[in-house]
């Protein structure tokens, strides 16, 4: 895990989900996921989105030409957990299609036109995942 990141998660459990900086007053999550190959546990911060039963978080890699090792690992593996705030929930994932992707993608864009910066520096369609709770 890069040195940024090990930052970003170790303000975001030290303030109960907040962080400053490029992250100030924007809604944060810290994703858990298995590992596709390696089988280990990884955490990543992110952007999210609340959605009808659930939160979406977006595949950008700040635009770079290949989906982040995230995305992989929770293909592999679906069953997420995810901290958000002071709360720990456990999620399942799936990636959103269509117009369900559409709605989800543009409101984010609206949001934080730098998602639209990252998706005109890529030639790939960046995925929305939503993540559900786990029943």
């Amino acid at each position: 895990m890069s040195d940024w990141n090990e930052k970003i998660i170790a303000e975001f459990r030290a303030n109960g989900g907040k962080v400053g900086g490029q992250f100030a007053g924007a809604p944060l999550l810290l994703l858990h996921t298995v590992g596709a190959r390696s089988g280990q546990l990884r955490v990543n911060p992110m952007m999210y989105q609340q959605v009808e039963g659930g939160y979406a978080v977006f595949a950008s890699k700040a635009g770079a030409p290949t989906n982040p090792d995230w995305y992989h690992n929770l293909l592999a593996h679906p069953q997420v957990r995810a901290e958000i705030g002071t709360e720990t929930v456990d999620l399942v994932a799936r990636v959103a299609a269509g117009d369900e992707r559409e709605r989800i993608w543009s409101a984010q864009k609206a949001a934080y036109p730098g998602f639209a910066d990252y998706e005109r520096n890529t030639d790939r369609q960046i995925p929305v995942v939503v993540l559900e709770p786990a029943s």
